[in-house]
């Protein structure tokens, strides 16, 4: 069976992703607007019809705009928590508050849709209620952690389980620390409930990787205290310094924040 992934949007003005076969797909996080989900998805050959589900990883605000729209409009059932989905009604950005479309999830609760098996896990934030998802089709294993401070025992046992990963690599340190943001606003971020930095993110990677690992896509990546090349060059640079070479040993992609990544297909 033949796997694809694309990612829509990967940053703070909004994330969306999609996984899906030949046949039919879902969503992880729908933060942009319904338009530009429909034209891009329209632009590698995926209907708006063969999305089965939307499961969103927390309610900030880059996360959920389009939730409203899918959910209620398109009738595209909503997979999360029920403390997650208390926070989505209760957002500012939601004008079509969910009622239909409302489906929950208990997390390290496995759930089957279609030949997706999808687990949903806690994950350190500072949203209302916060996951990561594990999602099987076909043997291939997809962890999606998008936000959080700090890679804790949990995650890291899902991070593990990955043949595909997409992970967090927010802010550069230093970018970060020399930048204007408000000092309150720089305390959050660094937080244990805040944003994986660059480093951060590269020594985990650097001392947990697997040989299952085939790819590493670093995603939601700050505007303002990062870039796609430092992000990439940090993390290649520490896995270079364990001895794994990236595109020989494992694949690494830094996404783009506002505009769709390739289309991937794994057989």
């Amino acid at each position: 069976m033949k796997v694809k992934f694309i990612s829509l949007a990967s940053g703070s003005s909004g994330n969306c992703y999609y996984i899906g076969t030949e046949k039919y797909g879902i969503l992880i996080d729908a933060g942009i607007a319904v338009r530009t989900i429909k034209k891009s998805l329209k632009e590698v050959g995926v209907g708006m019809e063969t999305i089965r589900a939307v499961f969103v990883t927390h309610d900030h605000a880059d996360h959920i705009k389009a939730v409203g729209g899918l959910g209620e409009k398109l009738h595209i059932p909503v997979y999360t928590t029920a403390r997650i989905h208390e926070g989505i009604n209760k957002s500012y950005c939601m004008t079509e508050k969910l009622h239909s479309s409302v489906h929950y999830l208990e997390k390290e609760e496995p759930m089957v849709l279609e030949d997706f098996h999808i687990e949903s896990f806690e994950v350190p934030h500072d949203g209302t209620d916060n996951v990561g998802y594990c999602i099987e089709i076909d043997g291939k294993v997809f962890s999606f952690l998008t936000d959080l401070g700090e890679i804790t025992p949990t995650a890291a046992k899902f991070i593990r389980k990955a043949n595909y990963l997409i992970l967090e690599a927010n802010y550069d340190d230093e970018m970060l620390r020399m930048g204007t943001y408000p000092q309150y606003l720089k305390e959050r971020i660094t937080s244990r409930t805040g944003h994986m930095s660059n480093i951060a993110t590269a020594e985990f990677l650097a001392e947990n990787i697997t040989e299952d690992l085939k790819y590493i896509w670093l995603c939601h990546l700050s505007k303002d205290n990062n870039h796609p090349e430092l992000a990439y060059k940090t993390v290649e640079w520490k896995l270079k310094s364990k001895g794994i070479l990236v595109g020989k040993d494992v694949q690494l992609c830094a996404l783009k924040r506002s505009t769709p990544s390739d289309l991937y297909e794994f057989d």
